[in-house]
């Protein structure tokens, strides 16, 4: 199986100073459903891993995520494309649990729901937190200079808290380009 892993918050959607609460604060990306599609359209199943420490700290419930996040499928199924599934960390970051970035709990679980081999997985994300889960899953590491790395510019020399081997998009469709000719 083809398994791309992204994270959602400044890879799918645009990263905000604040949480994002509902669904009508939610919006895509420029061109990252349309992404999501054509990986789809090749045999990749997309599936979203993301922190969600609002819940923790008590910013909004879990049925205002699942809303979020049914919108989210909605829009990227009217562009012809499919999320298989979102996977999320509800713990603030001081609830020192496995399954938040950047330690790998919740990419492992994910694997282990698809049976795929670990070293096979694409994870795509904007921030250093994402790829060093990533790398802690031994997975292929993309980051996409949108975001928290919106100041970054592929080609150029990433931060050390990058992991060694992480591959620099402008965008989450140039990544898919990328995947796609590879």
């Amino acid at each position: 199986m083809k398994l791309a892993i992204l994270d959602r918050d400044g890879t799918l959607n645009p990263q905000g100073e604040d949480y994002i609460t509902t669904a009508d604060e939610w919006s895509a990306a420029p061109g990252a459903l349309e992404a999501i599609a054509r990986l789809n359209h090749a045999g990749w199943h997309v599936v979203v891993a993301t922190n969600q420490p609002g819940l923790g700290r008590g910013l909004f419930d879990v049925m205002a995520l699942n809303a979020i996040h049914a919108k989210m499928l909605r829009q990227v199924a009217a562009v012809g494309g499919r999320i298989d599934a979102v996977f999320y960390c509800p713990h603030a970051a001081d609830e020192d649990c496995a399954c938040r970035k950047p330690a790998a709990g919740l990419l492992e679980q994910i694997c282990d729901r698809y049976g795929v081999e670990r070293h096979e997985v694409q994870v795509v994300g904007s921030c250093a937190a994402h790829l060093q889960a990533g790398a802690a899953l031994g997975a292929q590491l993309h980051l996409v200079c949108t975001g928290a790395s919106a100041h970054l510019a592929p080609g150029a020399p990433l931060p050390g808290e990058f992991p060694p081997g992480t591959r620099a998009h402008a965008s989450l469709d140039d990544f898919a380009g990328h995947l796609l000719l590879n």
